[in-house]
């Protein structure tokens, strides 16, 4: 289990932000926190601690007037912590060796690889020759349904016929290095984790997964430990303290050094 530190790019500041409230309309979105700091601030903390993996999310769509400011402050954390994070949002076949030159370890990819509601396995391909499957993550972000859990798209704002699955994760898995899953239902919320996803994933296990949403405490930690087989990583947003939450940097990253 390793902690997976994150840097939510909105309008062009760090912020965090609740799940499925992002629109591209007006660019709204709910907003948790609001930092001071920008985004190369985060980045030189995490390299300052040697932590690797964290992920940078662009959430306004590259036609957004302030797409630009948004890319800028990614780019900006990504010259300090040169191949020590990921970059998601927006990420297509045209712009993801962009961001690998410039210094992400891997991009993250949603909707570019969904269309019409499905996977395309076309666009799949171009981005894993585009930047290798060794650099590609997987973005399954996904919200419960009565039948289980459904994958959700553009800035999860559009539902897909995929359902999250053992299946789903042993088909995708040969164009990936790893998986960002998250919780949409709970994300940005900070008032628990989502037992049975993490159950889910914990079971299949062959590739590095990053759970993300609902974590607000130590104990939320254990339950992905402990659920997760030790398999699953974890991502902490608003509960942190950086974005102005209760769990103290120092001691998450502390706790989970411990099961290293």
């Amino acid at each position: 289990m390793e902690f997976r530190p994150c840097i939510d790019i909105h309008n062009g500041k760090v912020k965090q932000i609740v799940g499925g409230s992002l629109l591209d309309q007006s660019d709204f979105a709910r907003e948790n926190f609001v930092s001071d700091y920008d985004a190369s601030f985060y980045a030189k903390l995490y390299k300052n601690r040697n932590i690797y993996g964290g992920h940078i999310i662009l959430l306004n769509p590259a036609g957004s007037r302030y797409y630009a400011e948004t890319k800028r402050q990614a780019l900006a954390a990504l010259e300090v912590y040169p191949k020590g994070l990921q970059v998601g949002g927006g990420i297509n076949s045209s712009n993801a060796l962009e961001f690998i030159e410039a210094g992400a370890s891997h991009v993250i990819v949603t909707s570019y690889v969904f269309r019409d509601g499905k996977i395309d396995f076309s666009r799949l391909a171009q981005m894993e020759k585009e930047v290798g499957a060794c650099r590609l993550v997987l973005d399954i972000s996904c919200k419960k349904e009565e039948n289980g859990y459904v994958v959700v798209t553009d800035r999860w704002q559009k539902k897909t016929e995929e359902k999250v699955s053992i299946e789903l994760l042993d088909e995708l898995s040969g164009y990936c290095d790893e998986f960002l899953i998250h919780a949409v239902d709970v994300e940005g919320k900070a008032e628990g984790v989502d037992k049975e996803l993490i159950a889910l994933l914990g079971a299949w296990g062959k590739k590095p997964i990053t759970y993300a949403g609902g974590i607000h405490d130590l104990k939320d930690l254990q339950i992905i430990k402990e659920v997760g087989k030790g398999r699953i990583h974890a991502t902490i947003g608003s509960a942190l303290d950086l974005f102005g939450g209760n769990m103290k940097f120092d001691e998450v990253i502390s706790y989970i050094g411990q099961d290293k």
